[in-house]
């Protein structure tokens, strides 16, 4: 049965509105810390480590998770302002019995959410979300009228990821003197990246690096990184990285000013670490909306590519699945499992900076990334019924399967977290893929769109 409040990212709304109320957002505490109890019976009060973002609304949704929290009697302890994949970092590897992060990523500052992660560093499993959701949803959990609970922030948590991140540089790395520019996307990152980098002794310029609560994510980041783009061709610089809000992701522009998603961050990273001997295996694992110029590239590599449904848990399931160690998204979202537990941006821009470090220029490391042209269209939908039980979409859907044949790529899906259908078009003629563009998203807006 489909989740009412976990989406693919966490429960994501509006602060004060159902689910981020306050009343939702103590049940989710409670939820939390009675299955931590159940699960963990014995082992005293379970510490819980919640960390957040730069939004204005995340110390106060802390607060009344924490105060759940407590009601179930677990302990939570406060990172303050951390990343999500820094959160992650700390409760796999200082003993924290789950982490919870207050963030919407890469949304405005109006949004906000909450992420669960489990003792191993990871989002916890689609059964055990499931669970919680049903405690928060059930009647047996009562909340209690009073004073939210208070989080000092405990400024070491900071300082024992960033030693985590150092460690992490590749061998034969050299950063010092290296000119790069960093977009923290007035974030998680805006302290944390341009403090890693410098301590390493690169020559860093940091754009949209004071937070004030509501700039988040305001024309910067990861999903707007034309001004990073232009600063590295300006100045000269190396390398540019463009993080979102919780720095899960990153975006990154050559020194020719070139943008580089995920997809040409796993051709470079993934053919590197071929070369060196650290990748397990010939097996690189993407997602669905990966072009398919990178799976072209790495074929000429002797790699190969394989695909999951979007959403990092499920590159991850994957990776676990066939023993890889390297994978992620196209939108920014790299898993270097030998490394870490989830996607990272900043460990993947320490990745990056290291490899052109050793290897040379971004620009030469994916010269022969083709991208094929693709077209993405959101279409704002009443309800998420399947695809293709729908018949209009079904046989636009098999009529630009037979013309495309294998020289494009249809992906029809809902977004997890929001009510959109994205229909993305994928081919290596720009009309064939207006077209089906076209064809496709009129179908679906004539059959469930608002």
């Amino acid at each position: 049965m489909p989740k009412e409040l976990f989406g693919t990212d966490g429960i994501r709304g509006i602060p004060g509105e159902y689910p981020l109320d306050d009343a939702t957002l103590e049940r989710a505490g409670l939820a939390l810390g009675e299955y931590l109890r159940r699960s963990r019976a014995g082992t005293g009060a379970p510490r819980v480590l919640i960390g957040r973002d730069t939004r204005e609304s995340g110390p106060h949704i802390a607060e009344q998770i924490a105060r759940g929290l407590e009601t179930a009697g677990a302990e939570p302890a406060s990172a303050g302002v951390l990343t999500t994949p820094g959160v992650a970092w700390l409760v796999n590897r200082e003993n924290f019995a789950a982490g919870v992060v207050i963030s919407a990523s890469h949304n405005p500052y109006h949004d906000n959410g909450v992420k669960l992660i489990s003792a191993s560093g990871m989002k916890f499993p689609d059964a055990v979300e499931a669970e919680i959701e049903r405690w928060i949803l059930s009647a047996k959990s009562p909340v209690h009228a009073g004073r939210a609970a208070r989080l000092d922030a405990d400024p070491t948590l900071d300082e024992d990821y960033l030693a985590g991140l150092r460690e992490s540089v590749l061998p034969g790395a050299k950063l010092a003197g290296m000119k790069i520019v960093l977009d923290c996307a007035n974030g998680a990152a805006s302290a944390l990246a341009p403090e890693l980098f410098r301590s390493l002794g690169a020559d860093v310029i940091a754009l949209n690096n004071m937070p004030d609560g509501r700039n988040i994510n305001a024309g910067c980041g990861s999903l707007h990184p034309e001004a990073m783009e232009k600063r590295v061709v300006e100045s000269g610089a190396a390398l540019g990285v463009a993080f979102d809000g919780d720095a899960d992701r990153a975006i990154f522009a050559s020194a020719s000013g070139r943008r580089v998603d995920g997809d040409g961050v796993m051709l470079a990273a993934g053919r590197y670490l071929q070369s060196s001997g650290r990748l397990k295996g010939t097996v690189v694992v993407g997602t669905t909306m990966s072009n398919l110029g990178l799976e072209r590239a790495l074929e000429n590599s002797g790699l190969s590519l394989a695909r999951t449904a979007v959403g990092d848990r499920y590159v991850l399931e994957e990776m676990q699945r066939i023993g890889a160690n390297f994978g992620g998204e196209q939108s920014g979202h790299i898993l270097f499992l030998d490394d870490a537990t989830t996607g990272d941006g900043m460990l993947t821009a320490l990745k990056i900076a290291s490899i052109v470090s050793i290897a040379g220029p971004l620009d030469t490391l994916i010269a022969d990334l083709k991208i094929f042209p693709q077209k993405i269209v959101n279409i704002r939908v009443r309800s998420k019924p399947p695809l293709e039980s729908l018949p209009e979409v079904a046989g636009q859907l098999a009529r630009a399967h037979a013309a495309l044949g294998a020289s494009g790529r249809v992906v029809l899906r809902y977004s997890g977290t929001e009510p959109l259908a994205r229909v993305m078009v994928e081919a290596e003629r720009d009309d064939d893929v207006r077209k089906w563009t076209d064809v496709l998203a009129t179908a679906v807006q004539g059959s469930i769109g608002i």
